[in-house]
């Protein structure tokens, strides 16, 4: 197995970890010095693992369709980046929906011990849909219900605020183009050391 191939697969057993309430396999992707910041959480990775397993307790779930992950290797240092899809199936104003938030899962990770690890984990947000899983069905959602959230994660920031978490406003998205291109030549000049 190349390098190449353990930073991918780092990568995709954390997700499968997070999907699957695989809590020590997810675990296992950080090191205890890592970041994360997604929409309901910005912190280190051991507590994201913690605030997934409870948020999973609470009954809200979500699953990760992920595209295959490029990988940048410099030394001791990685970079990859995997397109994903965030689907969640709930309960909105009555009927039940799929909704489906596009995103960039960004990662940096660094070899120590001979073993790679997540460092940072970033999303940069793209857009998000919602339909009915029963087709017809009306969704009762006004552009007024979105109005207080950003474009790229609007109907996810409505649905995760609804279930009582608290969305950042600041995050990465495609609506703030100079911002995001900032954040990817900052981790590059951080993957060149």
């Amino acid at each position: 197995m190349t390098d190449i191939d353990r930073v991918a697969q780092t990568v995709l057993r954390e997700r499968q970890g997070r999907d699957r309430g695989w809590w020590d396999q997810m675990r296992s992707c950080y090191w205890p010095d890592s970041t994360v910041t997604l929409s309901w959480y910005r912190g280190d990775g051991p507590e994201f693992v913690a605030a997934s397993e409870a948020m999973a307790g609470r009954g809200d779930s979500s699953v990760h369709r992920l595209s295959p992950p490029t990988v940048q290797i410099v030394g001791d240092r990685a970079f990859a980046e995997t397109p994903a899809a965030i689907e969640v199936r709930t309960d909105m104003d009555g009927v039940l929906v799929d909704l489906v938030s596009c995103t960039r899962i960004v990662n940096r990770l660094e070899r120590r011990d001979g073993r790679w690890g997540i460092l940072a984990l970033d999303c940069v947000y793209e857009r998000d849909t919602i339909a009915p899983v029963v087709p017809g069905r009306p969704i009762a959602l006004r552009p007024q219900d979105l109005a207080d959230f950003r474009a790229p994660y609007a109907i996810l920031a409505l649905h995760l605020s609804r279930r009582g978490y608290e969305v950042a406003d600041d995050l990465l998205g495609d609506d703030q183009p100079e911002r995001t291109a900032a954040f990817y030549a900052d981790t590059f000049a951080w993957l060149r050391g």
